[in-house]
Formats: structure tokens, sequence, C-alpha cells
């Protein structure tokens, strides 16, 4: 089941530049733009990191989609 989040749209709507955000969690711009775009999970601990830091829960952050059959 793959993961997708929603980031870049909580971001964008916070008007957070992503290099900020990168800054503020301690990775990369490269890794951030990678979770962005949904071409890398990140990890729990910086997943647990980004919920806390849009103070919102986690099912708003990221969505587990199901597979169709």
């Amino acid at each position: 089941m793959p993961v997708r989040n929603n980031i870049q749209k909580i971001r964008k709507e916070r008007g957070i530049k992503q290099i900020r955000m990168a800054e503020d969690l301690q990775v990369t711009r490269q890794t951030f733009t990678a979770i962005e775009k949904n071409k890398y999970n990140p990890s729990l601990e910086l997943a647990l990191k980004i919920v806390q830091y849009f103070d919102l829960p986690i099912e708003e952050v990221f969505i587990l989609e199901e597979e169709e059959s």
C-alpha cells in the first residue's frame, strides 16, 4: 500500500518555504523534495517531526492508500 502525503499542500497554505522547513527539521532540501513528491517515505522519526511541526493529526498529513485489486 503506497503512502501519500499532503506536506506540500499544507506547507504552501501556511506560506512556509521548502528550504525553511527542511532546515527546521534538519534535513536537506533534496530529501524534502523527494518526500513531497512521494518518491521517498520519511523515517518514522521524521514523519512524527513533520506532524508535530504542522501541529496536525498524522492522518491529515499522511495517507495510506489502498491498492486496487
